[in-house]
């Protein structure tokens, strides 16, 4: 077979440019005279989202049916590799069913706060679960000989400002926290691709990032495949090509492809350089061409039968007072909320699926018990109260034996494109749980929500039931576990906060219109929270049973980093279930600022009543590392460790001491108390961390967070910014007029348009240069430079 050095050979400079980026939104080119045909990537990560024959370029029109598996803030609480494989093998059948090559995902930035509006899309607060969960699903993917696209790299963990924000953060962060899911999903699956995100990452964009593309990516974690920018994310191309950009994605009409072959002429950029990024592009067709399966056909009831499967197994059961679930088909039940007939069962935004078919709560529970009632509650086009529906729903509330409240957030509460500015959820949904609540103590209330939220009437019913956004089979699975068809056994991948203000990020969350500082630094989720003992609403790892489960027997064995960890975990129940059984380390005295404790291995184990069974756990050096920016390195600080076994990040049930040697090399992050003295001795209350501290931590200068007033237009100015001229503004109407034009009448059947609210949120802060993506060649540099030059005169003129 030939190989994709002797195909690079044979090509013009400018077939070598022009596989340097998309044939259109969804293609990548071919050069038909050396085999190499056009290859196709779409969105995920959740399921395909396959756009049909006619689609329109910014991609996000309707699709073609395909399984809508729960989302990656659901299935994360599943803490099990088995069964992500499982969804990543079946998301590849339909991938070469339909066709495609690569499907882009999965998704693990680091959920830096709970606002972030694309924290459903993501896998977890932690980067060791992050990592596992991605890896596992990665595999799955790819076992069916079809690629993924591992996202977003790096540190986008924000909508707000995404295209043009720079994301400020210390090394020590940036390697434990936001890089190492990546890292570990690098080394363990080799994805076909990794997708470099839209922001600035410490002053350089993701796209033409030299140290995070090729010196840690490549030569640091050994990846083999191929780097794609989101769509849109390119800056300057030629940068990118030097930095280890392979695709452009998608097609901007040969512009960008010019601007290569210029700088190879000019001797700007050397086409050995250009051969490797080419070299990579044709691999992956290559790779992609040799693994199709023509006639391939997938199971769609298995594949359902699987959806509802993975979301059974994902809920999280909050609470469970007085053993009020599960239900019996005897007992007289109300189903109270416009959700158990219209599902929330997806995110909004570019990953949301046409799904083959969609369950609901309401039929899947009449079918289990005949004699159940149902009232709306809320209105779903309307989110304010609605007094007669709560009314009617009180009053179909008194004397029954229980009632189900279906609630959460609603699209346009949490969406790709903008981020939340509250944890709360509409008022209309509160108020009918308050008012329900007063006229029946046996309330339980079922959440369809991508991310956490505060929940003022806990105290006032007996069960939660959290189904985070569960997918097509959401309404099944939820009937199964109300009822005890299914015994839940999800488990927290985030903490869900007391309140907004506890977070430790929220200070410095979104940031500036052009920088966000990650001043917490490694303290994020329960790592901080833990530190400071801050009370939560529910802690990381938490998560009920119908059975329970007993810890015994830890034995720790080996030497040094290099343990096994094995207990004894008893169902003591009377009935079948599941339990995860984590494992964190935690370092007592140090010299350097650390976590109370990390998650470094979790194991879900299902076990019948009565039973018993060994789970076991490796560790090694990175187990018990930090990054030491000093050395740039990966360091373990020598003394004692505790190995702390429980079900959950503050329900430890065994723990063992174990005696660790040091590396060699001193620990000289320790002398930073000095400078920096509230990483040592976190404050109780709110967060705040002073300039001086952070770039003392930071180690430079601060960048400016807002843009300098006055400062010239660039390419990379927004929308927003460009309004105050004449010119941007005629350049802001139009562009909204064409999103106007495209996304206005496009409602979906609860009257709810959320494609045309994220457009209508992203618009502002897109960067000058998506224009001429947008405009499909109509636009080009030389044009747009044009315009910019005319804003700059405007401006001086002010």
């Amino acid at each position: 077979m030939t190989t994709a050095k002797e195909l690079v050979k044979k090509m013009t400079l400018e077939e070598k440019a022009g596989l340097c980026s998309g044939h259109d939104f969804w293609h990548l080119k071919s050069v038909e005279r050396l085999g190499l045909n056009k290859i196709m990537v779409t969105d995920g990560p959740h399921g395909l989202r396959k756009q049909a024959e006619d689609a329109d370029h910014l991609g996000i029109n309707d699709s073609v049916p395909a399984t809508c598996f729960p989302t990656a803030c659901t299935t994360a609480c599943s803490f099990d590799r088995e069964l992500m494989f499982e969804i990543g093998k079946a998301i590849g059948e339909e991938c070469q069913q339909e066709k495609v090559s690569v499907i882009l995902g999965p998704g693990v930035n680091i959920k830096r706060c709970p606002l972030c509006g694309r924290n459903f899309e993501y896998v977890s607060e932690d980067p060791y679960i992050a990592g596992q969960i991605a890896a596992a699903l990665i595999s799955g993917v790819q076992s069916q000989g079809v690629g993924t696209s591992l996202k977003h790299f790096a540190a986008n963990n924000q909508e707000k400002g995404r295209m043009i924000s720079n994301s400020v953060i210390d090394e020590r962060a940036l390697r434990e926290i936001y890089l190492a899911g990546f890292e570990e999903a690098v080394k363990s699956a080799q994805p076909w691709t990794v997708m470099c995100s839209y922001n600035l990452l410490n002053g350089t964009y993701a796209s033409e990032n030299k140290t995070l593309l090729t010196d840690i990516l490549r030569t640091e974690w050994g990846f083999k495949g191929l780097v794609v920018t989101d769509w849109g994310a390119t800056s300057d191309r030629v940068k990118g090509v030097e930095a280890g950009l392979d695709l452009e994605m998608p097609s901007t009409n040969g512009i960008n492809d010019t601007l290569i072959v210029k700088a190879v002429k000019e001797g700007k950029l050397s086409e050995e350089t250009l051969d490797k990024i080419v070299e990579r592009v044709v691999e992956l067709i290559l790779k992609a061409q040799e693994n199709q399966k023509p006639d391939f056909v997938y199971d769609k009831v298995a594949h359902h039968n699987l959806a509802v499967k993975a979301a059974e197994q994902s809920a999280v059961l909050l609470k469970n007072e007085g053993g009020i679930l599960p239900a019996s088909v005897e007992s007289d039940i109300l189903v109270v909320g416009a959700f158990a007939k219209t599902p929330r069962y997806q995110g909004a935004g570019s990953s949301k699926i046409n799904p083959t078919q969609l369950d609901n709560a309401f039929d899947a529970i009449k079918a289990l018990d005949g004699k159940v009632e149902y009232v709306p509650g809320y209105c779903l086009k309307d989110h304010s109260i609605h007094e007669d529906m709560i009314a009617e729903a009180c009053k179909a509330a008194a004397g029954k034996e229980k009632v189900f409240i279906f609630a959460g957030l609603p699209d346009e509460y949490e969406s790709e494109g903008f981020d939340r500015t509250n944890l709360d959820m509409p008022e209309s949904h509160n108020k009918l749980i308050e008012e329900v609540a007063k006229v029946n103590e046996n309330v339980v209330v079922i959440l369809l929500c991508g991310a956490p939220i505060v929940m003022p009437w806990a105290d006032k019913v007996k069960g939660i039931l959290l189904a985070y956004l569960g997918g097509q089979g959401t309404g099944t699975a939820c009937a199964n576990l109300l009822y005890g068809k299914a015994n839940p056994s999800g488990k927290l991948a985030e903490t869900f906060p007391a309140a907004l203000e506890d977070n430790p990020s929220i200070n410095y969350f979104p940031g500036g219109t052009r920088s966000v500082e990650y001043r917490e630094s490694i303290f994020v989720g329960y790592r901080y929270y833990d530190k400071i003992q801050k009370n939560v609403a529910y802690p990381f790892g938490y998560g009920l049973s119908y059975t329970e489960f007993e810890y015994s027997d830890l034995n720790v064995t080996g030497e040094n980093c290099d343990l096994m960890v094995e207990v004894i975990v008893t169902n003591t129940g009377k009935i079948s279930g599941a339990e995860v059984v984590q494992l964190y380390v935690a370092k007592g005295e140090s010299k350097i600022f650390r976590a109370e404790k990390e998650i470094k291995g979790f194991e879900k184990v299902f076990l019948a009543p009565g039973e018993s069974k060994q789970v076991s756990f490796k560790l090694n050096s990175r187990s018990f590392a930090y990054y030491n920016a000093e050395i740039s390195n990966w360091a373990v600080e020598g003394g004692a460790y505790e190995i702390k076994v429980g079900a959950s990040s503050q329900d430890i049930r065994l723990s063992a001491k174990v005696e660790v040697s040091g590396d060699e090399e001193e620990n000289k992050i320790a002398y930073l108390e000095a400078a920096a003295p509230v990483y040592f001795n976190l404050p109780q209350s709110s967060l705040e961390v002073s300039d001086k501290e952070f770039e003392a931590l930071y180690g430079r200068e601060l960048p400016p967070s807002e843009r300098i007033p006055g400062s010239p237009f660039t390419l990379n100015s927004s929308m927003e910014e460009i309004q105050c001229t004449r010119t941007g503004q005629q350049v802001l109407g139009m562009l909204q007029a064409q999103m106007a034009q495209m996304f206005g009448g496009d409602d979906n059947e609860d009257g709810d348009n959320d494609i045309a609210k994220m457009m209508e949120a992203m618009v502002m802060d897109m960067p000058l240069r998506n224009l001429i993506m947008m405009s499909q060649g109509q636009l080009g540099t030389d044009q747009l430079n044009e315009m910019i030059c005319l804003m700059n005169e405007e401006l001086k003129n002010r």
